[in-house]
């Protein structure tokens, strides 16, 4: 139940927070791409390739947090991740990740036009340097405003 709440609202966002660590124990953390969310599985863009990517080469935890702004109700998913450089797979997600960049780039010139807003730049282009990460779900937490945490592990 609550896995569904929180996937509904990353389908809806670009971006998410995630959070990794090295084993030495120092935290990082850094907004991603969200690609797309199939069952228990959540796939982000990394562009940079800095330190996310080489804190999961080594350490494949991670945890995504974000806020729902209707509700104000947090999420937080914890997880395993995959990174996905190469391969049947990778080439499928750069597919998808080309078809993505053509939605979110007429999306942005529709809204400048209809709402009169400009933006610096309505493509949305992303660099041929890419990876993805492949976060499968293990836990949910939703917090609620009164501090209440309710927790579902898969």
């Amino acid at each position: 139940m609550i896995k569904a709440r929180a996937c509904e609202i990353l389908k809806e966002r670009e971006f998410v927070s995630i959070a990794t660590c090295d084993f030495s124990g120092r935290p990082n953390a850094a907004s991603k791409f969200i690609l797309k969310v199939e069952g228990d599985f959540i796939y982000l863009v990394d562009y940079v390739i800095g330190r996310t990517y080489a804190n999961l080469t080594i350490n494949p935890h991670a945890s995504l947090s974000f806020v729902d702004t209707s509700t104000l109700k947090g999420y937080q998913i914890n997880g395993m991740v995959e990174v996905i450089n190469k391969g049947q797979e990778y080439n499928k997600l750069i597919e998808d990740l080309r078809q993505k960049e053509i939605e979110l780039s007429i999306q942005r010139i529709v809204e400048g036009v209809y709402k009169g807003k400009s933006h610096s730049a309505y493509e949305v282009a992303t660099t041929d340097k890419s990876v993805f990460f492949k976060v499968k779900i293990n836990e949910v937490v939703e917090m609620g405003m009164s501090g209440i945490l309710k927790r579902e592990k898969l």
